[in-house]
């Protein structure tokens, strides 16, 4: 079957009940900052370019990723882009490794210093970050209203939450007007060596949210030059993932390529988040996502789906291995 002249667009899904609609395959910018290896930041705001020329309409960072350096990178690409045809999401409450202040008046100070760096006037979306790591009492009485009364002056337009624990996210839901909360990011918890996510999307459903899948690639453990050597899984998973890349090593195929295509199907999740700091690896998993939902034919598709029944075999004893992070009582 010859491939088709013209590639079909980059799908869209609606972001819970905000009204807008997301490309399945969003713009992760923790990379832009620097955070798993040096880039090129030419090469990075071209890569931002890039994104939105091959359909990628969102594009997501914090000033937490490289010491606002994401924001910054990310910026100075976006100004390339028309402002009403992107959505563009950052964060508060993180700013270092072990550095959190989710009090109102920092958050207030934080949306606007992010504003500055992403060379906006508004945030589509702005998302407490990691809210694991404070009393949960705190982003319910302290940070959502604050982050509210930002809505009301124009500067953030929808509000999430994000974080590991999935036990924060019903923690938190249950606790706060409906539409409160907008959005819902989990990271590591819909990936091919951990789908714990897909059991809280009912209730995240139920509760009008938008679902971002975040680190599809484990933060790094589903690659084949392996996960920073600050990444906090146990040895046994790190172990399978090094096995599954040799295993897709062997039959000819890229590990990232079949995490990403697994991830992708399923309606429920707006959009899933993968890292970009090239323009090369934004066409590759491009392609990925499109081969992925069948959009678009493989050319190595017998040899993927062989790769992907060995790769899920490795990975089946460590399914849902996960670790701790925050407060002892938030996990």
């Amino acid at each position: 079957m010859a491939a088709p002249s013209v590639k079909p667009s980059m799908p869209r899904r609606p972001l819970g009940q905000t009204g807008l609609r997301v490309s399945v395959l969003g713009f992760g910018a923790s990379p832009l900052g620097g955070v798993f290896q040096a880039i090129d930041e030419k090469e990075g705001v071209a890569a931002v370019k890039e994104a939105f020329d091959l359909g990628i309409n969102f594009f997501d960072t914090s000033p937490f990723y490289g010491d606002t350096k994401s924001e910054t990178v990310l910026g100075r690409g976006l100004a390339q882009l028309p402002r009403d045809q992107i959505v563009v999401a950052t964060k508060v409450g993180r700013y270092g490794a072990d550095t959190f202040d989710f009090s109102a008046s920092r958050v207030a100070a934080s949306v606007r210093e992010s504003l500055t760096r992403l060379q906006l006037s508004y945030v589509d979306l702005i998302q407490c970050h990691d809210i694991e790591f404070t009393q949960l009492d705190q982003i319910v009485n302290e940070t959502l209203p604050a982050l509210q009364q930002l809505k009301t002056e124009g500067l953030v337009r929808h509000i999430g939450i994000t974080g590991l624990p999935l036990k924060i996210f019903q923690s938190v839901l249950d606790r706060v007007p409906a539409g409160a909360v907008d959005t819902a990011l989990s990271y590591c918890h819909y990936t091919l060596n951990d789908r714990s996510l897909q059991a809280l999307l009912p209730y995240l459903q139920e509760k009008q949210v938008g679902i971002i899948n975040a680190s599809v690639l484990s933060m790094g453990l589903l690659t084949h030059q392996g996960p920073p050597g600050w990444h906090p899984a146990p040895q046994p998973l790190q172990q399978a993932a090094a096995a599954a890349a040799a295993a897709a090593t062997a039959h000819g195929v890229s590990l990232p390529k079949l995490a990403i295509m697994e991830c992708v199907k399923d309606p429920a999740i707006s959009s899933h988040l993968v890292g970009f700091s090239t323009r090369q690896q934004v066409r590759d998993n491009v392609d990925a996502v499109l081969q992925g939902l069948g959009l678009l034919p493989s050319p190595l598709q017998q040899e993927e789906a062989a790769a992907l029944a060995e790769v899920q075999r490795i990975l089946r004893p460590v399914q849902g291995l996960t670790w701790l992070s925050g407060l002892p009582e938030n996990n």
